[in-house]
């Protein structure tokens, strides 16, 4: 086995009885991400590209430490790995440290990275939200588009949309206080690849911090491919985060570029009493009348729904119900 790999863990999250924690294990020593996204032209898209050119590896062995817990597992075949477990003693609301570490052929940890699991208060509200076309301008409903806004605009150049930063920080403190922030779960259809890219382009705009869900690694054969994962896996990620977490209410933010609608509506259908509110971005107009029959479907249960145009549109709305102040 290779001794030259890279761990790298994403954000994970839970509570006492179930805690989850996701990340990959890829060959060789990753280079600084975050230090190369202020390139242009030709250097830029090569930089986008070589995220598709990440080697995984597969089935290793990986030893997590959380406390004086010890749990093992074997990552996937593409380099994936999940963590499942139950904390032994009591866990209070906010960051816990964790330790993976990857175990050789003689059961030795030759190298480790360190990593964290947020637990939220029960009381507090889990926010989810689609990333393309919902916050970050993405045109993901047509691929050529889609790809020129990911090869030729770098994370400081990537357009977010007016007030979504300011919206989702009011969204960030409901009924709960600046130390302890309400969960966010950022959840696409783009690919772990883009993982970094992601990551600091929201950091960089100030969105608040979360856990990305994203959808399985790509190689380079696979790079025009981007962004098309089958639908169907947001629909289990999101119903996965519902058990998780059994008493928080949920508030669902997407758009009606792709399939947000149906998924959501599933969603609510299946899980009337944990949605709050289900957030719907207006991008494709000539959808307009078809989204709104599908939300207003729901119009017998308590799930507020709101389709939105503009930020400040869904801002209003969330004064209303309650969300924000």
């Amino acid at each position: 086995m290779e001794t030259a790999v890279t761990i790298k863990i994403y954000n994970g999250y839970g509570h006492r009885k179930n805690l989850v924690i996701y990340g990959h294990v890829l060959k060789g020593k990753q280079r600084n991400e975050s230090m190369e996204w202020n390139t242009n032209g030709w250097r830029y898209t090569f930089r986008i590209l070589r995220l598709f050119l990440l080697r995984p590896l597969g089935k290793a062995h990986l030893r997590l430490f959380f406390r004086d817990q010890i749990v093992d597992t074997i990552a996937e075949a593409d380099g994936f790995f999940k963590f499942k477990w139950t904390s032994v003693s009591h866990l209070d609301a906010g960051l816990h440290p964790i330790r993976i570490g990857l175990v050789n052929q003689h059961n030795n940890v030759v190298c480790m990275t360190k990593g964290h699991v947020y637990v939220p208060h029960t009381t507090q509200y889990v926010f989810v939200s689609d990333i393309d076309d919902t916050v970050l301008i993405s045109h993901s409903a047509t691929v050529w588009k889609r790809l020129r806004e990911l090869l030729v605009k770098n994370i400081y150049q990537r357009q977010l949309f007016t007030d979504n930063v300011y919206w989702y920080q009011l969204l960030s403190l409901s009924d709960t206080k600046q130390e302890c922030s309400n969960p966010f779960f950022y959840v696409s259809s783009s690919e772990w690849n883009l993982y970094d890219y992601l990551h600091d382009i929201f950091k960089y705009n100030q969105l608040p911090s979360g856990s990305f869900l994203l959808s399985h690694f790509k190689r380079w054969f696979d790079f025009f491919k981007t962004g098309r994962t089958d639908h169907n896996d947001k629909y289990r990620r999101i119903s996965r985060l519902l058990r998780v977490f059994p008493k928080q209410k949920f508030v669902l933010i997407g758009d009606n570029s792709q399939r947000d609608p149906m998924i959501y509506a599933a969603l609510a259908t299946n899980y009337p009493n944990r949605i709050k509110a289900i957030y719907i971005r207006n991008i494709k107009k000539k959808r307009a009348t078809k989204t709104l029959q599908l939300l207003e479907s729901m119009s017998d249960t308590e799930i507020s729904i709101c389709l939105f145009n503009t930020n400040n549109d869904a801002i209003n709305h969330s004064k209303a119900i309650g969300l924000i102040s």
